[in-house]
């Protein structure tokens, strides 16, 4: 639930600008050549990405390591994503994000490599695993903006397209932590293994991808003024910024904390392999409201997804209650279906409400926002089971949850955030 991936784990506001006119012309399939070559790619990609967070935690606490080296690891791997994401953004506008997202994959395949090598070799030294993990996330940083940008690039009905990735990332969160669980039984190097494999066959998509025009910033501008154009333009849109720092308080004091403390009771109580299937429900759940997503086109989609939000809380509450572990794998299913119809809403709302030569640097403002208190939380997991118990902070956790939903809902420029037409022209204004 890192990636979110994600973590772990995004327009100007309804009163200024003009609902723009639905587009005449039928727009096609989603399905198109280049969008099947962009759907293996990112497919590729997620399922290494759902595996990570658990065979790493897996590995740690079978050796014995703490919550505390767990969330440590977890920070290491958010960190640099957090720090270096804005100039993954203004990077992919100067060399294009078809480059720049094979460049990352390239990087993570390498760093699986090494994982792999470590954990085969044993884990003796965690200053190594948290070199590799901060490469991984720095990789990461490169790839996701590009990530964002390339979807109205593949198809034109981003909505749709959003709904199908969501699908593909619920499908790999479901596979992934359970696959991840049962390899790392017998050694987390395995699912290194694996996840090289799989960002390998992700480059040689990318490679493959043939897309046409791609918007760029005017030419000659400095890395510095690229910089502080996104920052203008992502400032300009209250309705975004207004949900990232509302999302820094859900990060750091819910979700951040979550995965780390959850990986310590789960694991030494039940075992990795039902940590991983626990964690393959809230994939079960996101596949569910990614489906929802399709199908359902609300025409406040900011509100519609604040709404779904609410269910987040519901596994906090379950894990607060001890409830034995099926219960808490159908908690996590609820709680999936409700953060993955968000994320579909959020994604949209961002590549339909945001011009295309900007959207590279704006999404990575925002992805940034989004994650830059996830280390923190993730950090602080263990010293707050040892001040307060993994119960309170479940507790904590579920209610800020709820505090977070009804927030985005009581925000004018969030709540009446209007969706722009299938095949429609870009809002605009500010």
């Amino acid at each position: 639930m890192v990636y979110t991936k994600t973590v772990l784990v995004t327009a100007p506001e309804l009163h200024a600008a003009p609902i723009p006119q639905v587009s005449a012309v039928k727009p096609p399939a989603i399905w198109s050549g280049n969008f099947r070559l962009y759907f293996t790619a990112r497919s590729a990609g997620l399922l290494s990405d759902a595996m990570l967070p658990v065979a790493v935690s897996a590995g740690l606490i079978a050796a014995h390591h703490s919550t505390s080296t767990v969330g440590f690891a977890m920070a290491f791997l958010l960190g640099p994503f957090a720090g270096l994401v804005l100039f993954g953004g203004v990077l992919a506008d100067r060399f294009t994000a078809r480059r720049l997202m094979i460049f990352a994959d390239l990087l993570n395949l390498t760093t699986r490599v090494l994982l792999a090598l470590l954990f085969f070799r044993g884990v003796d030294q965690l200053w190594q695993l948290y070199l590799l993990l901060a490469l991984a996330g720095t990789a990461a940083a490169m790839f996701q903006p590009g990530a964002a940008s390339t979807v109205p690039l593949v198809s034109t009905d981003v909505q749709g397209a959003n709904g199908v990735l969501r699908i593909s990332e619920a499908l790999t969160t479901l596979v992934g932590p359970p696959l991840a669980g049962l390899l790392a039984a017998a050694s987390t190097g395995w699912v290194m293994v694996i996840a090289a494999v799989m960002y390998a066959i992700s480059a040689c998509c990318l490679l493959a991808l043939r897309l046409g025009p791609v918007p760029a910033p005017p030419p000659g501008d400095s890395l510095w003024r690229n910089l502080v154009g996104g920052w203008h333009e992502f400032w300009s849109r209250s309705w975004m910024w207004g949900v990232i720092l509302i999302w820094m308080a859900f990060t750091v004091l819910s979700w951040g904390p979550l995965g780390p403390v959850v990986a310590g009771q789960v694991i030494a109580r039940e075992g990795g392999t039902v940590y991983g299937l626990i964690n393959g429900m809230f994939g079960a759940g996101t596949v569910i409201g990614g489906l929802l997503a399709i199908r359902v086109k609300p025409a406040r989609p900011l509100a519609a997804g604040a709404v779904a939000l609410f269910t987040f809380a519901v596994q906090q509450f379950a894990f607060a209650a001890g409830l034995p572990w099926p219960l808490l794998g159908t908690a996590q299913l609820v709680s999936g279906i409700g953060i993955s119809f968000w994320g579909v809403m959020w994604a949209t709302s961002v590549q339909t409400q945001v011009p295309g030569e900007v959207l590279n640097r704006i999404h990575a403002y925002e992805v940034a926002g989004s994650v830059c208190m996830f280390p923190i939380g993730s950090a602080l997991a263990g010293p707050a089971v040892d001040a307060l118990g993994a119960t309170r902070v479940y507790l904590i956790g579920g209610v800020v949850t709820l505090a977070v939903a009804a927030t985005l809902l009581l925000s004018p420029p969030i709540r009446g955030l209007r969706r722009v037409p299938d095949g429609g022209a870009v809002a605009s204004g500010h």
